[in-house]
């Protein structure tokens, strides 16, 4: 059975001093996944190996991890596409480390939080339901399937130098809410974006759309949101 060597990052804040690589021989088969891989190695080799994961399905995005020089979901990287003898896993990046894989994802969904990432519809519809025709349903397309993997903020190099920077993911999730026609807070969520953290600090390196599991487009989210800041004179002085 052909053999392959992981290269995995271990940091236990507790009690190392610094981070450290171990090394792991894995036996593999078609199909097998990194994730496949992980337990592998916490089942046989060395259960104290710290990682995260839930759906094994590219659902939950629990499983984002950067494995040989890119981010991805661990659970959808089949080992023998990434044609490599050693695979070199590491941590998120920008994001403080708990133990080994597992990262600090509070500063993350704090950021996500502060955006509001729910229908804010105002006043009730005369109508017992608000209608959306499959018109505006569509410009959603490419905005609601984002899985907070957080790939896309370990890959931005904003998030790393400017702590207070939203990141991509949130600032997709703002597009999704403007661009949909249920939500009456447009102005409000495009004057919450327009600060010196939001969507004019990004530099439009395209990280953050190279890396995404879901083929998603954070950066033109990003630029359609400038266009629409400046456009409605909201830009970020007047925050």
């Amino acid at each position: 059975m052909e053999k392959v060597i992981f290269k995995v990052f271990r940091f236990n804040p507790e009690r190392d001093k610094k981070p450290r690589f171990d090394k792991y021989e894995v036996p593999i088969r078609n199909g097998m996944t990194v994730l496949d891989a992980l337990y592998y190695i916490q089942g046989y080799l060395d259960g104290s190996l710290a990682f995260r994961s839930s759906c094994r399905e590219g659902v939950c995005g629990s499983c984002g991890m950067h494995i040989n020089g890119k981010y991805r979901l661990a659970c959808e990287t089949q080992i023998n596409r990434l044609k490599s003898k050693k695979i070199t896993i590491k941590p998120l990046g920008h994001l403080p480390v708990i133990k080994d894989l597992v990262v600090d994802m509070t500063d993350f969904w704090e950021k996500y939080s502060y955006i509001k990432p729910y229908l804010i519809a105002g006043a009730p519809p005369e109508e017992n339901e608000r209608i959306q025709t499959q018109d505006d349903r569509n410009k959603l397309d490419g905005l609601i399937d984002c899985i907070l993997c957080a790939c896309c903020y370990a890959a931005c190099t904003i998030t790393d130098t400017e702590k207070n920077y939203l990141g991509p993911a949130a600032l997709l999730k703002v597009d999704r809410f403007v661009e949909d026609s249920r939500d009456n807070n447009k102005k409000e969520r495009l004057l919450t974006v327009s600060g010196d953290s939001g969507i004019f600090r990004c530099h439009t390196l395209f990280n953050c759309q190279e890396v995404c599991p879901k083929n998603l487009d954070p950066t033109g989210a990003i630029a359609r949101l400038k266009r629409m800041a400046i456009s409605n004179t909201l830009c970020f002085w007047e925050k």
